[in-house]
């Protein structure tokens, strides 16, 4: 996957969800794996022929797992060479989340600080605009885990207004695959995560299933996928109780 087919399905999304405007000052959120690191490249490399001039900054929370060092050297010269301010959020969440509270399922409060942590540096920094390095694959993953674990028909949107902090979330890769990220990724400046849930979470569960399900329904995320971004083939009990009175 060459950078100019990854920055086409880039600004299929920018452009159907119409993420950038005009004067955009937008935050990347950049933990240092292979999707917000290619999320990183990508914006910094559309930002050259956009229609739209805006501007860039990444920004990495460093969550400090088990006191554990991690070297963001490699991302600081990405930034270094697309002259794209870096900023290096310290904080304590992992011992929070695993010291601290221990908890049994970790995903859910550290989420939540982590994106707490990024959006009081976003809005320091002057910023309307944050963007997360989600892709298609975590659009189909989410729908499941709401559907499994809450009982809900529900998934993230490419684009959301978060009304407590007056800043715009997108998520600029969202046409863009899981296996396209992975290889374009292999010659980036990839970080290895030190988080000690890597690999045991409901998220990986969820994937592995699809996995399963694939070998005997090979398109089944491209189904899935198509059924979340197409709203006309969508339906179900509320669409038929508006109908219901008339017949």
């Amino acid at each position: 996957m060459t950078t100019r087919q990854m920055l086409s399905k880039l600004r299929k999304g920018i452009t159907k969800y119409k993420m950038i405007k005009d004067g955009d000052k937008i935050a990347v959120g950049v933990s240092g794996g292979k999707d917000s690191v290619t999320l990183l490249k990508l914006l910094a490399e559309y930002q050259r022929f956009s229609p739209e001039k805006f501007d860039l900054i990444a920004i990495t929370v460093d969550l400090n797992f088990a006191n554990q060092q991690v070297d963001y050297t490699p991302i600081k010269n990405l930034c270094k060479q697309y002259e794209i301010e870096y900023h290096l959020e310290k904080t304590d969440i992992g011992q929070v989340v695993f010291d601290v509270r221990k908890e049994s399922n970790p995903c859910a409060l550290c989420s939540k600080m982590r994106k707490g942590a990024l959006y009081n540096v976003v809005k320091q920094k002057g910023c309307n605009k944050v963007a997360l390095g989600h892709h298609s694959n975590d659009l189909v993953d989410t729908l499941l885990l709401s559907m499994f674990y809450e009982g809900r028909l529900s998934t993230f949107a490419p684009k959301s207004y978060l009304d407590r902090t007056d800043l715009t979330m997108i998520r600029p890769m969202i046409m863009i695959e899981e296996a396209d990220i992975k290889s374009y990724s292999k010659d980036l400046p990839v970080v290895k995560s030190c988080c000690p849930a890597n690999g045991v979470t409901k998220r990986e569960y969820v994937k592995d299933l699809l996995k399963e399900i694939s070998k005997q329904i090979p398109n089944v995320r491209e189904m899935l996928f198509t059924a979340l971004i197409h709203p006309e083939r969508y339906s179900l009990f509320d669409k038929y109780e508006k109908e219901i009175d008339k017949f």
